[in-house]
């Protein structure tokens, strides 16, 4: 090889060797930004185009780089899937994330990706979700942030105000700890194998409520289920719903169901006070692709 062939190789593997030391970073920041996993994974791969096209001599923080080019392409893309998701048919949920009990031992973390959290980032405008993100998630410092949504440093700092406000007035009631969510999730499974929806309503908050995600594409309630009464009874009534594999999903306990070897639901969970508060049941085929493709992948 050549001198200059093997000039050329060296900046591009310091490149790769930097892109992906942090991709796990992007990632989240992406799919936090998102609530998809599809798009996440596009907003890198436009990010390792852009980042391709640097002199890394002109970078000084590579990490702090590589999040500002990811932010920046999520920003767009979240202004665009803003659009499509006020003509989205039915509730809108953040697509499933499979994650490891790793994860959920982060609390931080899991809470950052939970499904309840996704949804209160939702009500966030594009640049407040990114500053949020930033700075409440992963701590950036507001100069770093700044760069990144190209505001000035004293605006992000009242964005970040102003997002945290509001996020902490929607967020969930309490920590629950590791032997609550266990006692909740086996407790549910028994109710729901049992059929007895007397069972299920010791267990469920009395403002329970219950979204479910079809898209349009598959059959799903258009409206929110409220109240313990009302979701027990709809267990009871659901067909094989104890044909069931537990997984953790966005750092929180969650149920797998398959129909003719394909999966055909995931059911997250939400807990506050060691009550069941909360259902997000994905049926969009579109959003369980990544879930089917990770399960399958692992075994």
């Amino acid at each position: 090889m050549s001198e200059k062939a093997t000039g050329a190789a060296e900046p591009a593997d310091a490149a790769t060797e930097s892109f992906v030391a942090h991709r796990n970073l992007l990632f989240t920041v992406a799919y936090e930004m998102l609530g998809s996993a599809a798009d996440a994974e596009d907003v890198l791969q436009e990010t390792w185009l852009r980042w391709t096209g640097v002199d890394l001599e002109d970078v000084r923080d590579q990490r702090a780089y590589l999040v500002r080019i990811t932010t920046r392409q999520a920003l767009t893309r979240l202004r665009t899937l803003g659009r499509r998701r006020e003509s989205y048919v039915g509730p809108w949920l953040p697509e499933p994330l499979l994650t490891t009990p790793d994860v959920a031992e982060d609390v931080e973390l899991a809470d950052s990706v939970s499904m309840a959290m996704l949804l209160v980032l939702e009500t966030l405008g594009p640049t407040e979700r990114a500053v949020f993100v930033l700075r409440e998630v992963f701590d950036f410092p507001y100069e770093e942030i700044a760069e990144a949504v190209e505001k000035s440093p004293a605006t992000v700092r009242q964005i970040a105000h102003r997002a945290r406000a509001h996020v902490a007035a929607r967020r969930p009631r309490e920590v629950v700890t590791p032997a609550q969510t266990r006692h909740a999730v086996e407790a549910f499974q028994r109710a729901v194998e049992t059929g007895d929806p007397r069972k299920l309503l010791d267990i469920l908050a009395p403002d329970v409520v219950l979204l479910t995600d079809g898209g349009g594409k598959v059959r799903a309630a258009l409206e929110p289920f409220v109240g313990a009464e009302l979701v027990a009874g709809l267990f009871v009534r659901v067909p094989d719903l104890n044909e069931v594999e537990p997984v953790q999903v966005n750092g929180h306990p969650a149920m797998l169901l398959r129909r003719d070897g394909k999966i055909d639901t995931i059911l997250a969970l939400r807990l506050d006070g060691g009550l069941i508060s909360g259902f997000y049941v994905v049926r969009n085929p579109e959003k369980l692709t990544g879930v089917e493709r990770e399960v399958t992948l692992s075994r």
